[in-house]
């Protein structure tokens, strides 16, 4: 072999790797994928949708009531068991009843005093007026008759003191106001107490119904009455309202409103508003964070996937749609949400193709082809087939549409 011959050789080989590089190549090597990108997408259409918010809540006691005792004494008896439920008139507590009961029968004796000394001043009264005129005076008889007077004061004071005397003997044993659970007592068997301590014995709470605090912002609220004003948003009864537990399960009773707010608060611009829950089996407790969904009504909107959307760093929600065969993306505005779609009522109309599957990498401006597509109750994005077929989900292997990963 000569000299150029092997010079030769040598060339091509290094020719090699550079050709390799060539766009020609590169797209063999990709399959020989040109012209217009594929994308699935949907129909946009517009419906009746229920018009729902969603508010962080807390929950709150219906009841709860810190029991505390009315009479001094020392505690003889705790008759409850804690965390179990008591019954309005339950005893909880029993106090000495000894030096009230002694009370008791001092302010009896006095009654029967009082009523002796009435008896008397009665017949004295009853004597001086058949008497009068033959050796009793009209001023004796006057005289008769205050004492008379002071003696029914004098009864009506001592049954009041001893009324009192029996309310103190009453108290020493202290029952539930209220039905609910009893909280462990605060005292011991001896223990000393007084009338209307500070501490509380123990604490009673009802939690069956139980209520749920929220918060609205006071612009949330003014939007909303704008767009009833409007005609979007359609009244449909009283707002229905479900709890989403901290698990993220929902709860299965419904609750109402029971305080609309009538204020605003002026340092977080929001309107307190309370509601009631039924809550037979206890499974919600007060301090408990809750998520509220409260459905205001019905409105008209276009119903656009979560999946097919996406959120800036300034919060602007955007959507690609496809017009002549290009990509474009629009702003959407949307206030809530209803089954995985973002309700929205400007940015898209109905019939827009909607961009579903492809989302990877897509800008704006890029060629596209389109396929339709759907997406099922388990939220896969499958092709649309034609009647009588069975459609395969895009992620399948030998599916004619993509996987559902674009966004």
């Amino acid at each position: 072999m000569t000299f150029g011959q092997t010079m030769s050789k040598w060339a091509a080989l290094l020719l090699v790797p550079v050709l390799a590089a060539t766009p020609a190549l590169a797209q063999h090597r990709q399959g020989g994928q040109q012209g217009p990108r594929e994308v699935g997408v949907m129909i946009t259409s517009e419906e009746d949708v229920p018009y729902t918010i969603t508010l962080p809540g807390r929950a709150i006691a219906y009841q709860q009531t810190g029991i505390r005792p009315q009479v001094g004494g020392e505690i003889l008896e705790i008759s409850y068991d804690p965390a179990r439920p008591v019954k309005a008139g339950d005893l909880l507590f029993r106090i000495d009843p000894e030096t009230l009961a002694a009370a008791l029968a001092a302010a009896d004796a006095a009654v029967a005093g009082a009523e002796a000394s009435l008896t008397e001043a009665e017949n004295t009264v009853t004597r001086y007026r058949r008497l009068e005129g033959s050796g009793v005076s009209a001023v004796d008889r006057a005289a008769a008759e205050v004492a008379l007077k002071q003696a029914e004061a004098a009864l009506k004071a001592a049954e009041a003191a001893r009324d009192s005397a029996q309310l103190s003997l009453d108290r020493t044993r202290i029952t539930s106001p209220i039905d609910g659970m009893a909280d462990v007592a605060e005292v011991s068997v001896g223990d000393l107490v007084t009338a209307s301590q500070s501490e509380a014995l123990t604490t009673i709470t009802q939690l069956d119904p139980i209520y749920v605090d929220v918060s609205e912002s006071s612009a949330s609220i003014l939007r909303n009455r704008a767009q009833i004003d409007r005609g979007r948003l359609t009244r449909t009864g009283e707002v229905q309202a479900q709890l989403t537990l901290e698990t993220g399960e929902e709860y299965k009773g419904a609750g109402r409103i029971v305080s609309p707010g009538i204020a605003v608060s002026p340092t977080t611009g929001t309107v307190p508003i309370r509601l009631q829950f039924d809550n037979p089996d206890r499974l919600i407790l007060p301090g408990q964070f809750l998520r509220v969904e409260m459905t205001l009504g019905s409105t008209r909107a276009v119903l656009v996937p979560q999946r097919a959307t996406r959120r800036a760093s300034d919060g602007t929600l955007t959507a690609f749609v496809v017009r002549d065969g290009e990509t474009q993306q629009v702003t959407l505005s949307a206030q809530t949400t209803y089954r995985n779609s973002w309700v929205v009522n400007q940015g898209i109309s109905p019939g827009e193709q909607l961009v579903l599957d492809g989302l990877d990498n897509l800008r704006v401006g890029a060629k596209v082809t389109t396929v339709p597509v759907r997406i099922d109750e388990e939220g896969v994005v499958r092709e649309v087939e034609a009647e009588g077929t069975e459609p395969a989900p895009a992620d399948a292997p030998d599916a004619p549409e993509k996987a559902a990963g674009g966004n």
